[in-house]
């Protein structure tokens, strides 16, 4: 296979190199084709939309934009199996406002999973949440120069600029799937409720080793993902590649506590920056109090 020299994975659904009827109208018309909200891409800014679903990492494209996760609404069935029973009756519903006790808002449930009885009443619900990636670096750049001339610049070579964008998993896990699980998480869990989170495998090997539970005990499911390039159709396509079962708590307590390192390492740090700071080491000097007679 040949070294792609450029970040983008997928440009509106398509790859950077696709140029069939489907990736072509998807390009001009700057289309989504994973079931969002409206038929446009709206990432970023709706009038001029950052259309890149996935990024290119060392071992493979990781999944930048939630809506990706869409794709066939399989991350639907798969938290209803964690949720219900097989013979239940359910909908989903998106972005669905949270409430603390006091009235204000805990953020919106990505997706909320109902199910419901033959009358149509609700008898049951769980969250998913869906947690893409965050980028650091510039991500825009590049997308604007392919867009410019995709054929052109289909295989474009942006090693050499400036702000390369890559993948950051650390931001990811700290200021987004964290937060997540404390607000919403642990609201949900209050109300003994389930929870399953979507996250590509490339970020999910990045996390604390989680504990894990058989399925009839879990209150949590991690429903992880691939993107599979098929090579025929000269595509990527979402697949599921584990789920992983687990405690609210223990989960929440393992991604949120950090490892600490050696104190004898923070100490020289500081030393050093003390260090810069002091041409010479400071004279003791006893000062003469202002109150003597």
């Amino acid at each position: 296979m040949k070294k792609i020299k450029h970040p983008l994975a997928e440009v509106f659904g398509h790859l950077t190199t696709d140029f069939g009827t489907q990736a072509i109208r998807h390009r001009k018309n700057r289309l989504c084709p994973f079931n969002n909200i409206v038929p446009s891409c709206t990432k970023d800014k709706a009038k001029d939309p950052l259309g890149v679903c996935s990024v290119y990492n060392s071992d493979g494209p990781v999944i930048t934009c939630p809506i990706r996760f869409r794709e066939g609404w399989q991350i639907a069935d798969d938290a209803a199996g964690f949720f219900f029973e097989d013979d239940a009756k359910w909908t989903s519903l998106t972005e669905v406002r949270l409430r603390e006790s006091d009235g204000k808002s805990a953020g919106n449930i990505d997706i909320v999973l109902v199910a419901y009885d033959d009358n149509g009443k609700v008898c049951d619900f769980g969250s998913l949440e869906i947690q893409a990636v965050y980028i650091s670096g510039n991500v825009r750049n590049p997308f604007a120069h392919y867009m410019s001339n995709c054929k052109t610049n289909a295989e474009m070579d942006w090693t050499n600029e400036l702000n390369y964008p890559r993948a950051d998993f650390l931001s990811s896990s700290r200021k987004r799937l964290a937060p997540q699980l404390m607000f919403k998480g642990g609201i949900l869990h209050a109300w003994n409720k389930k929870m399953a989170v979507a996250l590509d495998s490339h970020f999910f090997k990045t996390l604390p080793k989680f504990e894990e539970v058989k399925k009839p005990e879990a209150e949590m499911a991690w429903l992880v993902y691939d993107l599979d390039l098929d090579t025929k159709a000269n595509k990527y396509s979402l697949k599921r590649t584990k789920i992983v079962y687990t405690k609210f708590a223990e989960a929440l307590h393992t991604i949120t506590r950090p490892k600490a390192g050696n104190i004898k390492n923070f100490v020289k740090t500081l030393q050093a920056k003390v260090d810069e700071q002091l041409e010479s080491p400071p004279d003791n000097q006893t000062i003469e109090s202002p109150f003597d007679d």
